[in-house]
């Protein structure tokens, strides 16, 4: 079978939990327009070909993608989303954290995901994190209770104490703790490099700049998600990620993500 890509060109503005949280006010909570009344599978994503060039405006591709707006997920995530903190210009995404005006939470964040599903197969992002302790930068793929499906999740995470090194995670049906901390030997936040992940039926192994270096073979996910990015200040989680000092705003920058379904049969 032919394979489907999806590139995204972009620019714009997990205690080892994850970049979605599964609790009520979370993103995870937020209905998707393109829901489907039964669970999807894995081998069969609701679309796989997908083509976003995020080099124009947010016009060009909000049919498929969206920046969250408005709500907090809650728990260790100390902001609200804001789709005022992500914006595409220039030929690269800035996703920014930054005071919030309402105060509750103390500082909003910035997260863009697709309204579609997607399952197995290749997904690569080229970004720059946010270096700064207390915060997270991401890619991941999420789906769960509110979307009539498990919470399955594969996770890309940097945490801005330490951006010389990337943790990989992923939850099936809600079950997490398989952190891994990857030294890169070099520091993410200085420049570009490629991140991603090739998500099979019975593995998920994690890449470097196209070098395998991690593969999980132990329970893994099996239901479609969103494509999400985000950036968030965490609370109660110092032993994890240090505490937040504060420092705004903070931005970190997206340049590509790509997926390439895996081939049928």
């Amino acid at each position: 079978m032919k394979k489907h890509i999806v590139s995204i060109m972009l620019i714009a503005g997990t205690v080892a939990l994850c970049g979605c949280s599964a609790n009520n006010g979370t993103s995870s909570d937020i209905q998707s327009s393109s829901q489907s009344e039964s669970q999807q599978t894995a081998e069969a994503p609701a679309e796989s070909s997908v083509l976003a060039d995020l080099t124009g405006t947010y016009d060009d591709v909000s049919d498929k993608f969206e920046f969250s707006d408005g709500w907090s997920n809650g728990s260790m995530f100390n902001c609200t989303w804001r789709k005022s903190n992500g914006s595409i210009f220039d030929g690269s995404m800035k996703l920014t954290i930054d005071k919030d005006l309402l105060d509750k939470p103390p500082y909003s964040g910035a997260e863009f995901r697709s309204r579609d599903f997607y399952g197995y197969g290749m997904y690569e992002v080229v970004m720059k994190p946010i270096k700064n302790d207390g915060v997270v930068s991401s890619l991941f793929t999420y789906t769960g209770p509110s979307d009539n499906n498990p919470w399955d999740e594969i996770d890309i995470e940097f945490l801005g104490k330490d951006t010389t090194k990337v943790q990989f995670n992923y939850f099936t049906d809600g079950r997490g703790n398989h952190e891994f901390l990857y030294d890169l030997g070099f520091d993410a936040s200085e420049e570009f490099h490629t991140y991603g992940f090739d998500w099979q039926a019975y593995s998920i192994t994690w890449y470097v700049d196209g070098k395998a270096v991690y593969t999980a073979t132990e329970n893994i996910p099996s239901t479609p998600g969103k494509i999400m990015m985000n950036v968030w200040p965490g609370t109660g989680v110092d032993g994890w990620l240090n505490a937040f000092d504060g420092t705004v705003p903070i931005t970190a920058e997206y340049k590509s993500v790509d997926f390439t379904a895996a081939e049928e049969g």
